[in-house]
């Protein structure tokens, strides 16, 4: 519902009434506020949203994580904002072929969400009640499923990019940069499906700290590399380190599991 509130605005707002930019972010800005009425309403009607003891919130604890949730969302928005200045340096022609490019790998990457979320709900499920041979099965099978998942999106995104960029702009130039992004924004689909994936499972067992900290370290070596490769391969060097971005995101996430280390000790005994 709100994606089609955002879609039904951006022309009205962008086009009707000449606001552009801001008539963009008027759209999403509804549509996100829509979405949160609807959810709150559905919520209603399954939770106490006031309980009787206050103490019963644990507002602590949904603090304490939800802080470490945002040092992680900073983290990752800082890159892809850092990539985005850096590619507008580069001329307007990069930076449209930039955000044509980064729109899509992200549209296309985000799909997997609706994956991590429901492993992550019955992952969290089998977590609380210490059924740790059904949270190994679950984190096993969406790990398996994020990989087909994404190797079907780097097929339907490389061949739908390459014979339909035109339907995202007309001006050579920007074709000509943006098919220097294709093969970076379809080949990275399996990797993203499964960082996004490994999120999603790591904070089904409550692993919060590592999440954002891990981030933060990843980000950290992202940024160097941006800098480093778009200074000397321009558009290129900056798809180059946003590739290398989601990797070590993935790798983060292996690492976590394949050590058994933290909430995952578990699995030295399954």
């Amino acid at each position: 519902m709100g994606g089609v509130v955002n879609i039904v605005l951006d022309p009205i707002l962008i086009f009707v009434f000449k606001m552009r930019v801001t008539g963009a972010a008027i759209a999403h800005v509804c549509s996100q506020y829509l979405i949160s009425m609807v959810l709150l309403w559905k919520l209603i009607d399954h939770v106490d949203l006031l309980p009787p003891n206050i103490n019963d919130l644990q507002l602590g604890r949904f603090l304490r994580n939800g802080l470490l949730l945002l040092i992680r969302v900073i983290a990752a928005t800082f890159c892809v904002t850092l990539a985005a200045s850096l590619s507008a340096r580069l001329g307007s022609a990069e930076m449209a072929a930039f955000q044509v490019c980064l729109q899509v790998w992200l549209s296309a990457s985000l799909l997997t969400d609706g994956l991590a979320v429901a492993g992550q709900a019955i992952l969290a499920g089998a977590f609380a009640r210490q059924d740790y041979e059904s949270a190994k099965e679950t984190a096993s099978r969406v790990l398996q499923l994020s990989l087909a998942l994404g190797l079907i999106l780097a097929f339907i995104v490389g061949l739908g990019l390459t014979f339909s960029s035109g339907l995202f702009t007309n001006d050579v130039k920007v074709s000509q940069i943006l098919s220097l992004g294709i093969p970076f924004v379809a080949a990275t689909q399996p990797i993203n499906s499964l960082a996004f994936v490994f999120d999603g499972i790591n904070y089904g067992v409550s692993d919060f700290r590592y999440s954002a900290f891990s981030l933060v370290l990843v980000a950290f070596a992202s940024v160097a590399c941006l800098l480093l490769l778009s200074s000397y391969y321009g558009f290129v060097g900056i798809w180059v380190a946003l590739s290398i971005f989601m990797s070590l995101r993935a790798i983060a996430g292996v690492w976590r599991i394949g050590t058994a280390s933290g909430p995952w000790s578990f699995l030295n005994i399954y």
